[in-house]
């Protein structure tokens, strides 16, 4: 049970911090606006740099994360970032996963660095992307890429509240059943991730004529070996199959069964 924030006589400070990231998700929290300004009045905002130069110091009761841990840095500071906060939450595909940057997990870093660099000796990056929790204990962890406004405050309101947050964790099939969209695997033969996807995009690429391209990361059910001989069938290679999932949970889905 999440403990209550707003118990306290002052207001729950909120802290919002960056790692490695495109900033996306931070956008999603100020892209919330007319809630935002309601959420405003019943938190300090303590902590966002996106959004104000105004910084206090911790500890904070409630820590949003945006990015993945990718540099030595970023270790450090993601455990000084949980001793300071009373609830951290990631958010993002950076935050859960490793996100886009995680495609480094299946290659040689270094072979990137002396590609792209011309002084590659000036690069200080771990060989590696990964998540918070692969770090530090995580409270709560919200997918996508970027983050749903909707469940982002259904996050904070539920911890502010003191409830378990209510975001699904069906697949991606149950939204498109839900608004009435005709599967696109069985009446196209399009490619879809969505019986392996986490929910919460509200389906938008099925409704549109696409499949859906995981950006979620997997379900809590997601069994992607059941899943990869029907893209298979759907005249999709190996190599097809491993680029349609080396996207921005590539290693998620590589833990749920791919690579086999």
């Amino acid at each position: 049970m999440v403990r209550h924030l707003s118990s306290t006589a002052h207001k729950p400070s909120l802290a919002v911090f960056k790692l490695a990231s495109c900033d996306g998700c931070q956008l999603t929290l100020l892209d919330c606006e007319d809630e935002l300004l309601a959420l405003a009045g019943r938190v300090r905002i303590a902590y966002f740099p996106e959004a104000s130069s105004k910084v206090e110091p911790g500890p904070y009761d409630l820590t949003l994360v945006e990015g993945s841990v990718t540099t030595a840095a970023d270790t450090a500071r993601i455990r000084e970032i949980r001793e300071q906060s009373r609830f951290l939450v990631t958010i993002g595909a950076c935050a859960t996963t490793g996100g886009i940057q995680a495609l480094r997990n299946f290659a040689d870093a270094q072979e990137f660095t002396r590609t792209v660099y011309a002084r590659p000796d000036y690069i200080d990056a771990l060989a590696t992307s990964t998540p918070v929790a692969a770090h530090v204990d995580v409270d709560f962890e919200l997918r996508g890429c970027p983050i749903d406004r909707h469940q982002l405050l259904e996050v904070v309101t539920a911890f502010l509240g003191g409830r378990k947050p209510d975001v699904p964790n069906h697949s991606v099939c149950f939204e498109c059943k839900r608004r009435g969209t005709v599967c696109v695997t069985v009446a196209h033969g399009t490619p879809c991730l969505g019986p392996v996807t986490h929910a919460g995009c509200g389906a938008i690429c099925p409704a549109y004529g696409r499949g859906c391209y995981g950006c979620f990361g997997p379900s809590a059910s997601a069994n992607l070996p059941a899943l990869v001989p029907l893209l298979r069938r759907d005249r999709m290679d190996d190599r097809d199959v491993r680029r349609f999932l080396h996207t921005f949970n590539a290693a998620a889905f590589a833990k749920t069964g791919e690579e086999t």
